[in-house]
């Protein structure tokens, strides 16, 4: 792979990085890809870097981190437009990531949102990389790493069309309060082909979840894995979201009113992709999702009886 790099490094475009952190030898070798680069490559467009298996014990990554930030900030000024860290489990801090934005003024993607349970990032950070990165159209952060001056960043007059911004919500306490829904709906006007996917955690207070979220929000995808009961929860999706929800993922617990909900939710959220709800429900349940939503096309529904002839793909 390395005799390969110093051949033809100099082409990639497009890097996509996978591997086992668990074992050094790895953990080496990808030093060694990315060191290379750093050196080499003048082409590069699009870095993704994806971990599988658990980190060493006391294993930070920032060997890894501090090769990353060789490849971005090359002498060879590389002319990085994607950047995905979404599936990489070592902490960002403020630091690394300007040092990026600065180097990478091209960007058109950032996806910092890597789902470690610790934000280094702060509200300031993101609003620097809003500068830092115009025609950055696409975002993943940290809610914790929103704030209202974020916003307020996006509303300038001459920024360029924002398109995707993908939420991770955890350890909400300790935040800053929500966004307001009068600057969500101002981001909406200035932006109007923006969706939103977000996800919230089991360490967000149940009595934060209704803070987060706003009646307009364009929310394509919504994970609820907070183990609450959902029901409340459920009736705000189905009433704020029925025109743009594309997937909905939940984490609940089984009742009457929450089959009576989701049956709601199936009748009137008829563009509906995707459900994932990992409790029991009834078969009347799964009946109203195959009736009312044609574009399902991946579901979890467990149900006691035998499911409906005809199935899309099953997720278990």
């Amino acid at each position: 792979m390395l005799h390969v790099l110093h051949q033809f490094g100099s082409q990639i475009k497009h890097l996509k990085i996978v591997f086992d952190q668990s074992k050094e030898t790895n953990r080496r070798n990808v030093i060694q890809v990315l060191n290379s680069l750093a050196i080499k490559n003048y082409r590069l467009k699009k870095l993704c870097i994806i971990c599988r298996g658990e980190n060493p014990y006391f294993y930070s990554g920032q060997d890894i981190l501090d090769s990353i930030q060789n490849v971005c900030c090359s002498e060879n000024q590389i002319n990085l437009q994607h950047i995905d860290f979404r599936k990489m489990p070592f902490t960002l801090d403020d630091a690394l990531v300007r040092s990026i934005a600065d180097n990478s003024p091209n960007l058109r993607s950032f996806f910092i949102n890597n789902r470690t349970l610790v934000c280094n990032v702060t509200p300031e950070t993101i609003k620097e990389i809003l500068r830092s990165c115009p025609k950055l159209s696409s975002l993943g952060v940290f809610y914790a790493s929103l704030s209202n001056d974020v916003f307020m960043e996006l509303l300038k007059p001459d920024r360029e069309a924002f398109t995707f911004l993908d939420i991770f919500c955890e350890r909400l306490d300790k935040y800053i309060p929500a966004i307001t829904e009068e600057l969500w709906g101002a981001v909406c006007k200035k932006h109007p082909s923006l969706r939103v996917d977000m996800e919230l955690d089991h360490t967000v207070p149940a009595r934060k979840i209704t803070q987060i979220l706003k009646k307009n929000i364009p929310m394509a995808t919504l994970e609820l894995n907070t183990f609450n009961f959902m029901v409340d929860q459920v009736r705000f999706v189905t009433n704020s979201y029925s025109q743009c929800l594309k997937k909905l993922v939940l984490q609940t617990t089984s009742s009457a009113d929450l089959d009576s909900s989701l049956t709601d939710l199936a009748m009137k959220c008829v563009d509906l992709e995707e459900i994932h709800c990992y409790c029991l429900v009834k078969q009347e349940v799964v009946q109203a999702f195959f009736s009312h939503c044609p574009n399902l096309k991946k579901y979890t529904l467990k149900v006691t009886k035998e499911p409906h002839p005809w199935k899309p793909e099953v997720i278990q």
